[in-house]
């Protein structure tokens, strides 16, 4: 982190094992890159209920949910956001942070990155609640 100071960390989720460090990447603004459905593939997680995307949600990181390899593990990306829904609780509105901050820490132009979070707020103000 130190000599790097990357602005994305690829998965990340063992960070919550860590306090101190969890906070020290979220103070930096370090995006998380996290992919529930991989984490159980690969075994770094029994079940999808395990992998702690609440947990870094919580303590206030940025978080891009991804799909890692959905040849390989047979899962898209809309696939995480069900994981997020419906395994960890997260609400529309919530729902609607985790595309934010996955478009925000994304490396697309900044006007690419408006048209995608002008659609995040379209779809809010039409999702049911």
């Amino acid at each position: 982190m130190h000599a790097l100071s990357p602005t994305r960390l690829g998965h990340g989720v063992r960070t919550t094992e860590d306090p101190a460090l969890l906070e020290e990447i979220v103070a930096r603004g370090i995006a998380f890159e996290v992919c529930p459905t991989s984490n159980v593939h690969l075994g770094v997680y029994e079940t999808p209920a395990e992998v702690p995307l609440r947990t870094l949600v919580d303590a206030g990181a940025t978080v891009a949910l991804g799909a890692d390899d959905p040849l390989l593990f047979f899962s898209r990306l809309t696939d995480q956001y069900e994981v997020a829904r419906q395994v960890h609780g997260f609400s529309d509105g919530e729902l609607a942070d985790l595309a934010r901050s996955s478009i925000t820490a994304s490396l697309a132009s900044p006007s690419d990155k408006a048209v995608w979070l002008r659609e995040v707020d379209a779809w809010l103000g039409e999702a049911p609640h």
